[in-house]
């Protein structure tokens, strides 16, 4: 069985079929998608088309969520914009979303982590920053689950990390935003350095997972000029860079 995984696509549609074309060309037999699909100031409108059109397991992730809340404290402005270019039809579309599921008992995945679509699962937050997970906060954020194999976004660091018990936890990064900051609950920076799309192959041999993470160039530069026009800069350096100024 080979699973591609796509996560964190923020509306950013040209860095999406990129993904598609490369994992089309090389095959493979499930699609999971792990949410925070339309969120930003890019395409929401075409690319919730265009994943309403896939045969995919699609999950929501947080800003999907707060998306939904629209006309509350939850919605932040990027959920806010995505949210004005969206009919019924896109917003039916994401309520009938949940933020993790499973495919038997072996894979689990999850937006965040199982308990949480807004909880990091293999980055760790403190006054200094974000680090990696130590493999202690990885068991505990595994919670009772005993899938071979649990799938996390959220942070758009593509990582793979074995807990203490053997299983493997995937974050494929983000298709669509490769750098970001936030001040909760510290001020912290997620940067990956490239403007590449992220995403992930699971292969099974066997009864043994194998990882593969892979960075896929795109042109970049309309979805920074797009970002730009829509007046957040910020976006457009992590779009242009993988850095935050």
């Amino acid at each position: 069985m080979r699973i591609a995984v796509v996560s964190d696509i923020h509306g950013n549609l040209p860095a999406l079929e990129a993904v598609v074309a490369h994992f089309k060309h090389h095959g493979v037999d499930i699609v999971i998608n792990l949410g925070d699909n339309l969120s930003g100031p890019l395409l929401p409108l075409e690319t919730a088309h265009f994943l309403m059109a896939q045969d995919w397991i699609h999950l929501a992730g947080n800003h999907d969520r707060q998306l939904l809340a629209h006309g509350t404290e939850q919605c932040t402005d990027v959920d806010e914009l995505a949210y004005t270019q969206l009919t019924a039809m896109e917003l039916a579309w994401l309520k009938t979303l949940s933020h993790k599921g499973n495919l038997g008992t072996d894979i689990l995945f999850c937006h965040g982590t199982p308990a949480s679509d807004s909880e990091y699962f293999l980055e760790t937050v403190d006054v200094h920053g974000a680090h990696m997970a130590t493999r202690k906060e990885v068991d505990e954020r595994l919670g009772t689950t005993l899938a071979k194999l649990v799938l996390c976004g959220h942070t758009h660091k593509p990582r793979a990390i074995r807990a203490s018990s053997g299983q493997l936890v995937v974050n494929p990064g983000s298709v669509g935003l490769p750098a970001y900051d936030d001040a909760t609950p510290y001020h912290h920076v997620i940067e990956n350095g490239t403007p590449d799309a992220h995403y992930a192959i699971l292969e099974r041999i066997k009864d043994r997972w194998i990882a593969s993470l892979i960075s896929i160039p795109y042109d970049y530069e309309p979805m920074v000029k797009l970002a730009n026009a829509h007046q957040y800069p910020d976006w457009a350096q992590a779009l242009a860079t993988g850095y935050m100024s």
